[in-house]
């Protein structure tokens, strides 16, 4: 997961001349996963797709008196994406040999029956667990969000298969969640899915237009639910890495891309928001909000104190953008309570960092990181919803390792509030 990721990761950043080298990056990576193996008695890919396999089967001759009623053997074979080059069979295609490499993304039973396509029972649980259960905790529990996610999105993933495969996926680590004594089994099949979903969505962020970009633009957001959904994982903490750039800050930047290439387009027709309700913060919550707004009150002033008049500024004005942040969260929470429906309010704040601030998280600055745990005492309140479990931990713990020690009474408060010690 974590290569084919990188290479997404990889395409986001790439100028339109840098394409060509990353799809033959892609199509090396694709020879390598998705042509038969050969192994018997079951082929990977057969097994990994819950489908017969016929590789190992010997072909049997008919006799001459059934030979005229004895349907000839089909083997199964992968469809490629409409995305994807494609020639278009002609009628001696159906005598081609069985050996031919097909490496699309959507199964198929023989060369010469592209109309015959069908769905696995193992990837009908993971769409009706989709439909039925996982949409749901997206967040927002208003009737037209529902229908995107019930209704639209999967219908899209019938034209677009980077939605049909990432929607398996989720669904997939959905059910590992649910299941944990068949954890591996499904985090499995999302894994495959998930490889054919970034796949094919890679091949086509160059050719973004007005034509696809919702549809690149719900694969990235589903890409980065799946991002939460597969856990948190060492050395990884969001918005800075042990290793160099973060995976999930390039995803973010992503979507930012998507979003100013094709605004109007992306949030128009059934993603179009419409008026929004005004959220009126009820007592509790102002309550709640007034003590936080302590806590952050002092640590900017300790920001003030402490950094030189020449960058005070920055740090200052994302401290003050984080008290903003906080109550648009409280708002939302008044009227959808905890969850997925505070991402927007949660990771907004990260998504208008300028790039001099974010340049200084990954770089593990002491002042932006003191800041960056204030903002992780928002992740707490995702917590409820399955995919966001564990990170407000995972991520306060990361800072605290990398902060030097004479900072830690700065994040006593972050600490507290997450840990509760």
């Amino acid at each position: 997961m974590e290569r084919i990721l990188s290479l997404f990761c990889s395409a986001l950043c790439l100028s339109s001349d840098q394409y060509d080298l990353l799809e033959q990056d892609i199509s090396g990576y694709d020879t390598d996963t998705f042509q038969c193996d050969e192994k018997k008695p079951i082929c990977t890919n057969c097994s990994q797709h819950s489908i017969e396999c016929d590789f190992s089967s010997p072909p049997v001759l008919p006799s001459q008196g059934s030979a005229a009623s004895s349907p000839p053997t089909r083997r199964y074979r992968f469809k490629q994406s409409k995305y994807q080059p494609l020639a278009v069979p002609s009628p001696s295609d159906s005598n081609q040999s069985p050996d031919s490499t097909s490496t699309g993304v959507q199964c198929d039973l023989s060369a010469s029956h592209h109309a015959s396509g069908g769905i696995s029972f193992a990837d009908l649980e993971l769409f009706h667990q989709f439909i039925t259960a996982t949409y749901i905790t997206f967040g927002d529990v208003t009737e037209k969000h529902r229908a995107i996610w019930q209704v639209h999105v999967p219908r899209w993933g019938i034209s677009f298969p980077s939605i049909h495969h990432l929607n398996l996926a989720i669904a997939a680590l959905h059910l590992a969640h649910e299941n944990p004594d068949r954890r591996d089994e499904y985090v499995a099949k999302a894994d495959s899915h998930f490889t054919f979903g970034v796949r094919s969505v890679t091949n086509i962020l160059s050719k973004l237009d007005s034509d696809n970009c919702q549809m690149v633009y719900l694969s990235a957001v589903l890409i980065c639910f799946i991002y939460f959904a597969r856990g948190p994982r060492r050395g990884e903490y969001l918005v800075f890495s042990e290793t160099g750039q973060s995976e999930w800050l390039v995803l973010m930047r992503g979507v930012r891309f998507i979003l100013f290439s094709k605004p109007q387009e992306v949030f128009s027709g059934i993603l179009d928001p419409g008026e929004q309700e005004k959220p009126k913060m009820t007592p509790a919550l102002e309550t709640e909000l007034l003590e936080q707004k302590v806590h952050l009150a002092a640590a900017r002033q300790f920001l003030e104190e402490s950094v030189p008049e020449s960058e005070r500024e920055l740090y200052v004005s994302g401290m003050e953008k984080l008290m903003v942040s906080f109550e648009e969260m409280h708002n939302v929470r008044s009227i959808k309570g905890d969850g997925a429906c505070l991402m927007p309010a949660v990771i907004g704040w990260i998504y208008r960092l300028p790039d001099t601030f974010v340049q200084r998280l990954e770089d593990k600055d002491s002042f932006a990181l003191v800041i960056l745990a204030y903002w992780s005492v928002m992740l707490k309140y995702m917590t409820p919803t399955w995919f966001m479990e564990g990170w407000d931990v995972h991520v306060i713990s990361g800072i605290r390792n990398s902060l030097r020690v004479d900072y830690h009474q700065w994040i006593e408060w972050p600490v507290r509030t997450i840990c509760g010690a």
